[in-house]
C-alpha cells in the first residue's frame, strides 16, 4: 500500500519546472521511508517504469470536448482509461492521491480519490501554461472548481498563484499554503557545452511565448555591452526557430548560442559561468530558474510579471523588470555589465537565499501536510 501516489501532469523523459518538482519530492520522500508511486498523464512518451527508486505508472487520461469526432473518442478511450485506473488504484492502494498541476491527471484524480485524501498543488497551469490547456477547456475550468472545493488540503507555489485560484476559480481566501519550488544546492556540475562566449547572459527553459525569450534577444541588440558578450539560451521548444530568425533580424546571430536541452549538471555548469542570468517571461508562476541563478551565484534579472515578484528584492538578490520594456531591460542589463563590484553583490545576496530552498525543505513542508491530513489538528508548520 503506497502512502502517497504523485499525479502529475508531465514527467521523465519531458523536461520543466513540474517534472522536476515531482521527480525531486519523490526521490526525497522515498528517502525518508516514504511508500511513494508516481502517476503520470499517458502522452507516447517512452517514460520509465522506475526512477530513482521509484514507481512510474502511465495512465490514459482522455477527456471529452463539445464536437462529435471528440466525443466518439472518448467514448471509444473513455472505458479503458477508466479499467487502468483501476488497476492503479488497486495495485498502490495510495492512501494520499497529490496532483500535481491541474490538468486531465487532475479530472482522473477525482474519480479515483472515493475514500482518499485529495491534496491539489498549483504550479501556475492557470495563468502560465504554454499550451492554453485551460483557457480552451470549459470542462477543465469547471472540474478545477470542483477539485480545490473537494481537496482535503491545496499548496501551490506562490502568492501569485494562489490569488489566480481565489479570483478565477473560487478558492476560499486564505485556505491554500505556500510550498515553493526547490533546487539541488548540491549538484554536481557537468560537461560544458561546447562554443559558449567568454561572457554571456544566460536564459534557461522552454522555447515558448511566454519564456519571452526574444524580449531577451530584443534588450541584448539594444543595450551597449562589450562585443565578447553573447546570449546562451538553454531549452528547446517551439520557437527555437523563430529565436534564430529574430536574431538574425536584430544582426546579432554571431553573439546567441541555442545549446537545447541540457541535463542538470550541464545547467549548473553553465549557470555558473554566465555574467548573470535573465528570466525574461511574460508570465511565471513561480520561477524556479531564478534558484538556479541563485545557487550559482551570478546576478538574475527577472520578469516582475507573477512568482518571481514574491521572490527577490529588487536590488538586493537580483533585479526586476518589465520584459516587454526594451529601454529598462536594457539599461539593466548594462548596469550589472558596467558595475562588476555591484554584480558580486548582488549575487552573493543571492547565493545566500538558495540556502531557504532546498529539496530538502519543500519535503518537509509536505511531510507536515501530510501528517496533518492523517492528524487533523495535529500542529506544526507546513512552510518550507
Amino acid at each position: 500500500m503506497a502512502d502517497v501516489a504523485l499525479i502529475t501532469s508531465s514527467f521523465l523523459p519531458r523536461i520543466g519546472g513540474v517534472e522536476e518538482h515531482v521527480r525531486s519530492v519523490a526521490a526525497l520522500l522515498r528517502e525518508r521511508g516514504v511508500d511513494v508511486v508516481v502517476w503520470t498523464v499517458d502522452q507516447g512518451d517512452d517514460v520509465p517504469p522506475m526512477v530513482d527508486g521509484v514507481p512510474v505508472r502511465v495512465l490514459p487520461c482522455p477527456l471529452p470536448a463539445r464536437t462529435l469526432r471528440s466525443l466518439l473518442s472518448f467514448a471509444w478511450r473513455g472505458p479503458t482509461a477508466a479499467i487502468r485506473w483501476a488497476m492503479a488504484v488497486a495495485r498502490d492502494r495510495p492512501a494520499i492521491l497529490h496532483v500535481h498541476c491541474f490538468g486531465p491527471n487532475g479530472v482522473w484524480a477525482m474519480g479515483a480519490a472515493i475514500g482518499r485524501r485529495l491534496v491539489v498543488t498549483s504550479h501556475g497551469e492557470s495563468t502560465g501554461d504554454a499550451t492554453g490547456a485551460l483557457a480552451g477547456s470549459v470542462l477543465l475550468r469547471w472540474a478545477l472548481r470542483r477539485a480545490l472545493a473537494r481537496a482535503d488540503l491545496v499548496t501551490a507555489v506562490a502568492p501569485s498563484v494562489v490569488d489566480d485560484l481565489v479570483a478565477r476559480f473560487g478558492l476560499p481566501a486564505g485556505t491554500a499554503l505556500i510550498i515553493a519550488n526547490g533546487v539541488d544546492l548540491d549538484q554536481a556540475p557537468g560537461r560544458q557545452p561546447p562554443a559558449l562566449p567568454d561572457r554571456y547572459v544566460l536564459g534557461i527553459g522552454r522555447l515558448v511565448d511566454t519564456k519571452g525569450f526574444d524580449l531577451l534577444l530584443d534588450a541584448f541588440a539594444s543595450a551597449r555591452l562589450p562585443v565578447d558578450v553573447g546570449v546562451v539560451i538553454a531549452g528547446d521548444g517551439l520557437e527555437r526557430s523563430s529565436l534564430i530568425e529574430r536574431a538574425a533580424r536584430l544582426g546579432i546571430s554571431d553573439r546567441v548560442v541555442l545549446t537545447g536541452v541540457l541535463d542538470r549538471g550541464q545547467i549548473v555548469t553553465v549557470a555558473a559561468g554566465a555574467t548573470l542570468l535573465a528570466v525574461p517571461s511574460r508570465v511565471e508562476a513561480f520561477g524556479i530558474v531564478v534558484l538556479e541563478g541563485w545557487r550559482a551565484g551570478v546576478p538574475v534579472i527577472a520578469t516582475d510579471r507573477g512568482g518571481p515578484a514574491d521572490l527577490i528584492h529588487d536590488g538586493v538578490d537580483g533585479f526586476l523588470v518589465d520584459p516587454s520594456d526594451r529601454v529598462e531591460f536594457s539599461s539593466v542589463l548594462e548596469r550589472v555589465f558596467a558595475d562588476p563590484v555591484l554584480a558580486g553583490k548582488i549575487g552573493l545576496a543571492g547565493r545566500a537565499r538558495a540556502a531557504e530552498f532546498s529539496w530538502s525543505a519543500v519535503v518537509s513542508a509536505y511531510s507536515a501536510a501530510y501528517a496533518s491530513l492523517r492528524n487533523p489538528g495535529r500542529p506544526g508548520s507546513i512552510g518550507p
